[in-house]
């Protein structure tokens, strides 16, 4: 046995990853589909023999050998699967995870419908990721939009507690209809006239 390989110790740590992010969520959240399509056999396997058990009274589980998994995705559904978790940012793999956890134990699915919850869960989170980087953009557009202050608010507006003659966009329904009579606790508000 050679001692180089434990005199290592002083070198510089190789880099953990040369992966891009995008990779390590697939890889990471099609690790988890696998997984808990491989828990669901187990969990449908044993409620199989659990009825089995009850029906003839015999068991014979000491005798029969763990079987090989028997369900795969198809590779259409995998390159699916697999298009849908590229988009899903990184910061959002943890939580995708969890959902995905806690909808499997809240319904026991059969192994078939595994992959079927994960892309719905996948779904979500690109909802969610959308909704938020909209929110997101709203505010920044907010934030950089320039201020105007009151006085410039004065010279555009004039308020008027008596005025009855507002335009609308709806103009030509109410030109018949009579005005409805504003209560005088209201004012009315106006742009000047422009020439």
């Amino acid at each position: 046995m050679s001692l180089i390989s434990w005199l290592r110790w002083n070198e510089a740590p190789s880099r953990l990853s040369s992966r891009s992010p995008a990779e390590m969520v697939l890889e990471t959240l099609m690790m988890e589909l696998t997984g808990q399509m491989r828990e669901a056999e187990r969990q449908q396997r044993e409620r199989s023999t659990a009825v089995r058990k009850v029906c003839t009274g015999v068991d014979y589980s000491w005798l029969a050998s763990t079987p090989r998994p028997t369900y795969d995705l198809s590779p259409s559904e995998r390159l699916q699967l697999e298009d849908v978790c590229v988009k899903i940012h990184p910061s959002y793999c943890g939580p995708a995870i969890l959902r995905f956890r806690q909808l499997l134990a809240e319904q026991e699915p059969e192994v078939q419908e595994v992959s079927q919850i994960f892309r719905s869960v996948l779904q979500e989170v690109l909802e969610r990721m959308k909704q938020e980087e909209e929110a997101h953009k709203l505010t920044r557009q907010w934030s950089l939009r320039p201020r105007g202050n009151l006085a410039t608010f004065k010279t555009r507006a004039r308020i008027s507690p008596f005025a009855s003659d507002i335009r609308t966009i709806s103009e030509d329904v109410e030109r018949d209809a009579p005005p409805p009579l504003r209560s005088w606790s209201m004012p009315e508000f106006r742009a000047p006239k422009t020439n």
